[in-house]
């Protein structure tokens, strides 16, 4: 068979091509089409990049404690300094976790603007007076402001009617500068419905996983909400990724998960609780072993 120098070149480069993909120096063509825990990622219409992969504080979390301030405040500090160190640049909390002393104390050695701290407040408990809480929440954070302020576990449909003195209280304060976006954890497929066209929402916390464990409903039905929320430009946080914890353990379950939820397309952040360095290198493996659809 004869070649035209033409063919010749065309045909070669691509036995070439073909060869180097299947080599181990295929590496870095091979990462553009893997998922990775530190890429760069956008909270919706908020301006807020941070990394796929963020630092859940609030495992068993309640009465402010977790397990992250069981540690001891020192060991605490020590782990959220390495969870930064590995490229982690988003940390959530709660008020009800006691977390933001923790983690004030080990982000304050970097720019704050290298950093993202989400945080949660209750509102069936708390004062009314939004803006002593976010004083005391900045005090704690050591920071002259918070990325996003959520109102924590809403279930009821009417949320944005019969909380509208804190989601006020929220927008003044993110007016003033002391929040840069507000929003809500959901613990409904009803709440997070609202959440859909309600404008006042930023961001949301949204329970997903395939297997319904810890979740609002089916997969199936929670999904195609999910997706509604991304394409309404609001940023969404997909936490119970690991159901809790209930398959922590199950290697192939959280493989499932973490498959599930990056390629739905609609999942910005994965907000997972570590509590121990080992956590975070289980994962980040995970993570960049998935494949873009």
């Amino acid at each position: 068979m004869k070649y035209s120098r033409r063919t010749f070149i065309s045909t070669t480069a691509a036995g070439i091509g073909a060869a180097l993909l299947n080599s181990p120096f295929a590496e870095a063509g091979e990462l553009a089409r893997k998922h990775s825990p530190y890429e760069k990622v956008t909270l919706g219409k908020t301006g807020i990049t941070t990394t796929r992969l963020c630092l859940g504080t609030g495992i068993r979390g309640g009465d402010r404690q977790s397990n992250l301030t069981r540690l001891g405040f020192d060991n605490g500090v020590q782990l959220v300094r390495s969870i930064y160190d590995s490229g982690v640049r988003m940390v959530d909390m709660a008020d009800s976790y006691g977390t933001h002393g923790i983690v004030g104390e080990a982000l304050k050695i970097h720019p704050r603007k290298d950093y993202v701290l989400f945080t949660k407040l209750w509102c069936n408990e708390e004062s009314k007076d939004i803006d002593a809480i976010l004083q005391r929440f900045l005090k704690e954070l050591q920071t002259d402001y918070i990325d996003g302020v959520m109102m924590h576990c809403l279930t009821s449909r009417k949320w944005n009617t019969e909380l509208n003195v804190y989601m006020e209280g929220l927008e003044r304060a993110k007016q003033k500068g002391l929040i840069h976006s507000h929003g809500l954890s959901c613990h409904s497929l009803a709440a997070v419905e609202t959440a859909v066209g309600e404008a006042w929402v930023d961001c949301i916390h949204v329970r997903i996983n395939p297997f319904a464990v810890n979740m609002d409903d089916q997969p199936e039905k929670v999904a195609p909400v999910v997706k509604q929320l991304h394409d309404a430009g609001k940023g969404v946080i997909g936490m119970k990724v690991y159901g809790e914890g209930q398959f922590a353990g199950d290697s192939a379950k959280k493989d499932q998960s973490l498959n599930y939820i990056l390629n739905l397309g609609a999942v910005d952040v994965l907000d997972i609780g570590m509590d121990k360095i080992s956590d975070l290198r289980d994962t980040e493996k995970r993570i960049r072993r998935i494949s873009k659809k």
